[in-house]
């Protein structure tokens, strides 16, 4: 099978790469906001690297490079697996970065094309692909991360709002943004998956409060977030009452298959480099290394066009979203971790983006869903071997000790 491009993808490829070179600012420029959650930020440095991710998706939208798979009725392109995953290669190769707009492109978009109806689509959609809206994901608790399903925060319907009090916590740059996708408990008389309802909420809403975790990274991207009697209306409830865990699982799967693609975090020419100017290039297990990590990245690369292919398609993404979330883990910790015996006592002195990558790779594992569920997803959705036991199954949420 030849992955080499052809000449329509070649000419694609230049034509993005000509408009890149004309319009994204260089790494390690002045204009770059490719490191947003690089320790030691300020906070007023840090809302600069985002008025400069939002100043960007703008662009990108203005001249027709966003969201470049989505339908042209959203506003896309309808444009090819492969024509997306061109530019995403060409764009990396630049001093931007799309997390802080991971959220929002990654699971709320795709979520809302799935489960909105018209009006939310009319109303979120196009904000979101011309960067005006940057989402933060508030699903996990400080008693249920892997068990999601056994979330507490509870939201209790008044006339047209609904009340909502509790507490989640690991949400990505919350502090700076301007809506939240939230699961939240709207029924406590049935079991534990069927009472949840998914919403979106204004981050600026009354009782609403993100608090910046700093990590061992040093960078706070992260957050915890209390609610207190903070008002939703029900019109910003996304696929009906007490359907959330449904709506959840289009969000959940679309996020595994993000962060499993954040292969571009991992540089692996500049690896071959530090290991050329360390003088090392050609030991017999530095190189040996060396090719690990670019077969790794290379299976990952093809993992994501099955990926980008399912999205086009409008299918539910498959088993790949699992599968690359784990190699996208062990990945980045095994290539940083070459960088780092590379770099030597180097390493401990210096405040060299190797050292941040692998101190952060706990978060890439963790983040998403840990490896130990992805291969619970992986055994029993996949591989179709016999579900754990639940001790929980059938029995109502308030009967629940927790």
């Amino acid at each position: 099978m030849d992955f080499g491009d052809t000449p329509q993808e070649a000419a694609f490829r230049a034509e993005a790469r000509t408009w890149l070179e004309a319009n994204a600012p260089v790494k390690g420029s002045p204009e770059a906001f490719d490191h947003m959650s690089s320790p030691g930020r300020s906070e007023e440095l840090e809302r600069e690297l985002a008025n400069r991710a939002r100043a960007w998706q703008s662009k990108l939208a203005a001249d027709g490079w966003a969201c470049l798979d989505w339908p042209p009725e959203y506003g896309g392109r309808g444009a090819s697996t492969v024509e997306t995953i061109i530019f995403e290669e060409e764009q990396s190769r630049f001093g931007v970065s799309r997390s802080i707009f991971m959220a929002a492109l990654d699971m709320a978009a795709p979520t809302l094309m799935s489960w909105g109806t018209d009006e939310q689509k009319q109303r979120f959609l196009n904000p979101i692909r011309q960067g005006e809206m940057v989402f933060a994901q508030l699903f996990s608790e400080p008693n249920a991360g892997s068990d999601l399903a056994g979330l507490q925060t509870r939201a209790v319907r008044d006339g047209d709002v609904f009340v909502v009090n509790g507490q989640k916590v690991w949400n990505s740059y919350a502090h700076l943004a301007d809506w939240g996708i939230l699961l939240a408990r709207t029924n406590t008389d049935v079991p534990k998956h069927q009472g949840l309802t998914y919403f979106f909420v204004e981050m600026d809403s009354e009782g609403l409060d993100p608090r910046p975790l700093r990590q061992m990274t040093g960078g706070a991207e992260f957050n915890e977030t209390f609610f207190d009697n903070v008002r939703i209306p029900v019109e910003n409830v996304i696929g009906g009452i007490n359907n959330g865990w449904a709506v959840a699982q289009t969000t959940l799967n679309s996020e595994r298959a993000a962060v499993g693609a954040q292969t571009s975090v991992v540089d692996v020419p500049t690896l071959v480099e530090l290991a050329k100017r360390k003088g090392q290039a050609e030991d017999p297990a530095v190189r040996q290394a060396l090719a690990g990590s670019w077969i790794r990245s290379e299976v990952l690369r093809y993992l994501g066009m099955r990926v980008y292919t399912a999205l086009s398609q409008g299918t539910e993404i498959g088993p790949e979203a699992s599968i690359m979330k784990i190699l996208t883990g062990d990945h980045i910790r095994d290539t940083s971790q070459t960088a780092m015996e590379l770099l030597g006592p180097e390493g401990m002195l210096d405040d060299d983006v190797w050292v941040t990558r692998m101190v952060s790779h706990f978060a890439h594992k963790i983040g998403g869903g840990t490896p130990e569920i992805q291969r619970n997803v992986i055994g029993e959705r996949i591989l179709g071997l016999p579900r754990e036991p639940r001790a929980d199954k059938g029995i109502p949420f308030r009967e629940l000790k927790v």
